[in-house]
């Protein structure tokens, strides 16, 4: 121990300072004969040095019994992982090469559907990719499995894994009463998520009754995530258990219990608000012409907040608008045809309102109208898609539009959105497309692409489209390259045009070309030889 003291001591104040006592060693040799000294000295401290305990080694992983990824599809999601955090091309152009990290998310959601599990070797890949990239969660946990939940214990930078971030655990059959009992209270809290909503669509009353076992010992953020899953499958079943959670202690678990009660049109509490909303809002025949007038309450007494009315408004908000509008976003929709003579929701809608207060009455019937999911409504709200926005009815706010056309079916949203796109351009639609089934609908994705030629036509830079040009690379089907390819070759550029637009939009069209062949071949991987 001394003389590697006396080595440190050297090494620190220098060997010209402190020249070590080292045998042979000379002034000019003695930083290196200090160096081989110590190495003897770390070999022969190191040997001395007795082995410590064992570590216990982990719990077994548990089996996937679900099936492996095709050898073509287990390659592709190697070279996606690998590429989800490629650099950016120098000068900030992305070039012709298909953007593999906005692919990922694609090919998870593919690959669950098929139901294939993920390769043990490329668990780890999958939890970083997860970690950096909370919207990959719910789609990289699923495919990881029960075994990535327990890589995941084993790593604190994957934590987030065991706590509801998705993924499904391995699951007790919902008739074994003992088992599901043990890992409801024994649990993490993501397996317990998935064996809640895996007993409700069993059985809901046997959900209802486990979720009630541990209500009053869970925290309040459990709670109200609990409370949330019950959004799935919610019905007339579910009153009694919501009623009681309006006394909850915790005021956003008492919010999505009255949220929840609402979108039950014969709920006890949906019939309290339609009394409260109908005795605001009601028609006025006395100037000749049929007119909805509005006396907003003057209140919100200790009833109306246990039914979920939040009493003070936000900054800018007046109290009686607030209250008002709370009330009518929470009646349900079908108080209204009979409050104003059997007239439709078009007709309701079309109907003038007096004292300004059309804006507040049609914006929260759009809010109830998303939160019932009631199309017909929706429907009359949104008006027709080639009327300006700011003249329609309902809202002219685009988000609100998107959240109205999300309660429609499929196919009547795709072409809803096409004649927007073909009225107004696509500047105004992009918050529509978001809300739109993927793949795109070929109505809808022809419209795209025209507006897109329209916009190389007009000679500006594809730069203010790069937002809808990524939700075409991602969305549009594959079947779409044959109207693409004529889009790809290099246009003659007008006078006016912008400096080099031309090449920009050959290149943008080339990536998104090359990006649909790419899904084309996800897509037929994932397939595999037996489908």
């Amino acid at each position: 121990m001394d003389a590697w003291e006396e080595l440190v001591t050297s090494a620190l104040l220098g060997t010209d300072r402190r020249p070590p006592a080292l045998a042979g060693a000379t002034a000019g040799d003695a930083p290196v004969a200090l160096l081989g000294a110590a190495a003897l000295h770390t070999v022969r401290r190191r040997a001395g040095l007795r082995p410590g305990p064992a570590a216990e080694p982990p719990e077994p992983a548990p089996e996937d019994a679900r099936r492996p990824l095709p050898e073509p599809a287990r390659r592709r999601l190697g070279q996606l992982l690998a590429g989800r955090a490629a650099p950016t091309p120098s000068g900030g152009r992305r070039g012709a090469a298909p953007d593999l990290a906005e692919l990922l998310p694609q090919w998870l959601v593919a690959a669950n559907e098929h139901g294939y599990k993920a390769p043990a070797s490329a668990l780890p890949a999958l939890l970083d990719a997860a970690r950096a990239r909370t919207d990959l969660r719910p789609q990289a946990l699923t495919l990881a499995g029960p075994r990535g939940l327990w890589l995941a214990r084993l790593n604190p930078e994957w934590r987030f894994a065991l706590r509801g971030g998705g993924g499904r655990a391995a699951l007790p059959d919902v008739r074994e009463g003992d088992a599901v009992r043990a890992l409801w209270e024994e649990g993490l809290f993501a397996e317990r998520v998935a064996l809640l909503a895996s007993v409700r669509a069993e059985d809901p009353a046997a959900a209802l009754e486990l979720l009630g076992s541990t209500w009053a010992a869970e925290r309040a953020e459990d709670r109200l995530m609990f409370l949330d899953s019950l959004r799935a499958g919610l019905g007339g079943e579910d009153e009694e258990f919501l009623e009681a959670a309006l006394s909850d202690r915790s005021r956003n678990v008492r919010s999505t219990a009255a949220e929840l009660l609402s979108a039950l049109p014969g709920s006890a509490l949906a019939g309290r608000m339609a009394k409260r909303a109908s005795s605001c809002v009601s028609l006025d025949r006395t100037e000749g012409a049929v007119t909805i007038v509005v006396e907003a309450p003057h209140e919100c007494d200790a009833g109306m907040q246990r039914d979920g009315l939040i009493p003070t408004p936000p900054t800018g908000r007046g109290e009686r608008s607030w209250w008002l509008g709370q009330l009518v976003e929470a009646a349900p929709l079908s108080c209204w045809p009979a409050r104003f003579g059997g007239r439709t929701p078009e007709e309701i809608v079309a109907l003038p309102v007096a004292d300004d207060w059309r804006g507040e009455l049609h914006a929260a019937w759009c809010r109830a109208a998303v939160r019932q999911r009631d199309a017909a409504w929706s429907r009359a709200l949104l008006g027709a898609p080639a009327a300006p926005p700011a003249t329609g009815p309902g809202t002219s706010s685009l988000a609100e539009r998107a959240k109205l056309l999300s309660t429609l079916p499929e196919e009547e949203r795709a072409r809803w959105v096409a004649s927007f796109i073909a009225a107004h351009g696509l500047p105004e639609a992009f918050q529509l497309l978001g809300v739109c089934a993927v793949p795109w609908a070929r109505p809808l994705g022809g419209a795209v692409i025209d507006a897109l030629d329209i916009a190389r036509d007009a000679g500006s830079y594809p730069w203010s489209f790069s937002g809808v040009m990524g939700l075409a690379e991602r969305c549009l089907s594959p079947d779409a390259t044959g109207q693409l390819e004529a889009l790809t070759a290099l246009p003659a550029e007008p006078e006016d045009a912008s400096p080099g637009a031309g090449g920009y939009w050959t290149e943008a069209f080339q990536r998104l070309v090359s990006t649909l062949h790419l899904r084309a071949a996800m897509r037929d991987e994932l397939r595999g030889p037996i489908e």
